[in-house]
């Protein structure tokens, strides 16, 4: 039933009510009825009504407000969604795009003046900040679904792009059930595991990569594991590696726990929260 009927219904029934029971009152109750009984049943009758059919039209109605509100909340989300796309491509993207040409260049110009090796480093870091930025307008770009369930399918579909630009060969193996994320904890959690995909892609030398999701409402957990070399030291204190830094302030802002175990072989970066 459509918003614009659930409103009819509300304004007909009751007149059709009170019309109704005026006939049937003054054709075949008045040898019976009072007319003062007859005033006093003609409001009794009319709540009586509205309580047993309107009371559920009521309730239709505030579910359509609500899906309306939701629906134009959405539309907002994208169109906020889509601007940054936009100013991310036009601005950033294409700044990088420039830098790196400059850069080439720059390469070029100092050919066997000993500092090729700064600017290869320098050439690498803007390509990956490029990667980075276009994984970024991508995720943006990507529209996800407004049911609950399909939520969830388009958030383990997300993280399938991330590890098919990031590390295209590592497993993953997904199973959260009945677990929701608003949109700001959808886009935290993704830049935490691209954060993690990303070091295992710079630093792991790996072979086996797996991103595994678990979990339910009341506790669930996600982790990046990989069998590369390990990091040396304290990986949260390392010089150079602020990205580690950065994901577990990230996770502790939202209120979920962040483990990284790490040794040669088996590496291992935890996100989870459990309810209570």
């Amino acid at each position: 039933m459509s918003y614009k009927q659930i409103k009819w219904m509300i304004l007909l029934i009751p007149t059709f009510t009170v019309g109704i029971w005026e006939y049937i009152r003054h054709q075949f109750l008045m040898p019976y009825l009072s007319m003062d009984a007859g005033n006093w049943l003609t409001p009794v009758i009319v709540y009586l009504v509205s309580v047993t059919l309107l009371s559920r039209l009521f309730h239709m109605l505030e579910g359509a407000r609500a899906a309306l509100e939701q629906e134009r909340a959405a539309k907002a989300a994208l169109e906020a969604r889509d601007q940054l796309a936009r100013e991310l491509h036009d601005g950033i993207s294409q700044s990088l795009f420039l830098l790196s040409v400059k850069t080439d260049k720059a390469g070029r110009s100092l050919a066997g003046s000993g500092h090729e090796h700064e600017i290869q480093e320098i050439q690498k870091t803007v390509h990956e900040v490029n990667t980075y930025v276009r994984q970024a307008i991508a995720q943006l770009r990507y529209v996800p679904s407004s049911t609950v369930t399909s939520e969830i399918i388009s958030l383990h579909a997300q993280v399938e792009v991330l590890v098919k630009e990031t590390v295209p060969g590592a497993q993953i193996h997904w199973d959260l059930r009945g677990v929701t994320f608003s949109a700001k904890e959808q886009v935290e959690l993704l830049a935490c595991i691209r954060e993690g995909l990303l070091n295992v892609r710079k630093h792991a030398q790996a072979t086996q990569v797996q991103v595994h999701a678990e979990g339910n409402p009341i506790a669930w957990f996600i982790y990046i594991q990989d069998n590369g070399i390990g990091l040396r030291g304290d990986p949260l204190h390392l010089k150079d590696r602020y990205g580690l830094r950065i994901t577990k302030e990230r996770a502790t802002e939202m209120g979920w726990s962040f483990t990284l175990d790490s040794r040669p072989e088996h590496t291992r970066m935890t996100i989870g929260k459990e309810h209570t």
